[in-house]
């Protein structure tokens, strides 16, 4: 049989120390699937979460101890090209370039070779590369469901967007800046002029501000790292205000679901989270690209042999834009 390559890990740690490669037999589809050369994966919390084991709140899905076989193959975006159909795929064929989130069907794109249901791809437009493609489905997804579909944003109005020069939030503020709004980052101060070209009208290095105890207040906050408790929020949101976070340690993500309610009868403010419904975007997100509106800000692309390296660098929030890894 031919073989592949794929990372693995039997035990949270460092990156670099538990992920190794393991050589397998490439995956044959089945009926409803389609074998996929992978081009290109992306790293996301998922991947950080699932080798370091932190937030530990999270091993009550990948395990308490150790990951559960069947979560032991890290990568949940994929962008490469179908070399076989199962006799009950319908929409993709042999040849199709396809990108998509596979969280809904399955992980595993760390590696040469992937086998899922055609359900979590699609085909891919023309002037997307490889790199390019792989950098939108999950973070795309994140930022327009948080900033559209629960943050409800609106032409004009003040946003945030906290850790604004990662993947989700360099998506962000280009989406943002569709709506005409005016957008303050917050980020490392490295990150600052890159933010400020993407739309951002002003960013805060964090390490030097609190943006909750400014005094500035905002329509809308899109946090894409939910390190503060839910209280400190309502200093910096305006009358009616929404908070939406996509995620970010667990302690302060269960006392936001538990007060946001409260909250809402009483400040009239909104406490929200991104649950995220994958590739559902992906149309309006490609019309964007097509139009000149979004660009994908690629950290990298890194070599496949450098991804336990990739997936720490994003653990330690040092990237910029989406980090994006080449197949072996």
């Amino acid at each position: 049989m031919v073989k592949m390559k794929t990372f693995y890990l039997e035990h949270y740690g460092d990156p670099e120390e538990v992920l190794q490669i393991q050589t397998v037999e490439i995956p044959e589809p089945s009926a409803n699937e389609v074998l996929l050369k992978v081009k290109a994966s992306s790293i996301n919390d998922y991947d950080w979460a699932l080798t370091s084991g932190t937030p530990f709140a999270y091993r009550l899905f990948f395990g308490l101890f150790k990951p559960r076989k069947k979560m032991r193959h890290p990568g949940m975006e994929v962008a490469g090209i179908v070399e076989k159909v199962g006799a009950d795929v319908k929409n993709l064929q042999i040849g199709d370039r396809v990108y998509g989130d596979t969280s809904d069907h399955g992980f595993g794109s760390l590696a040469e070779y992937m086998s899922l249901n055609e359900k979590a791809l699609r085909k891919m437009p023309d002037e997307l590369s490889f790199t390019e493609g792989v950098a939108l489905p999950h973070a795309s997804a994140l930022a327009m469901q948080g900033l559209k579909d629960l943050g409800q944003i609106k032409k004009g109005e003040k946003v945030l967007i906290n850790g604004g020069g990662g993947g989700v939030g360099m998506l962000g503020i280009q989406i943002a800046k569709t709506y005409e709004a005016e957008i303050t980052g917050v980020d490392s101060g490295q990150k600052r002029d890159r933010m400020i070209e993407m739309g951002c009208k002003k960013v805060i290095d964090y390490r030097k501000e609190d943006f909750t105890c400014s005094g500035e207040k905002f329509d809308l906050i899109l946090d894409c790292r939910t390190s503060r408790w839910p209280l400190a929020h309502l200093r910096a949101l305006k009358p009616k205000g929404r908070y939406v976070s996509i995620g970010g340690q667990s302690g302060k993500l269960i006392a936001m679901l538990l007060l946001s309610g409260l909250i809402k009868l009483i400040a009239k403010k909104k406490l929200l989270m991104v649950a995220v419904k994958a590739n559902k975007d992906l149309p309006e997100i490609e019309q964007l690209h097509a139009d000149g509106k979004l660009k994908c800000e690629i950290d990298g692309p890194y070599p496949f042999e450098k991804t336990p390296w990739a997936i720490k660098r994003f653990g330690k929030a040092e990237h910029t834009g989406k980090v994006v890894i080449r197949s072996a």
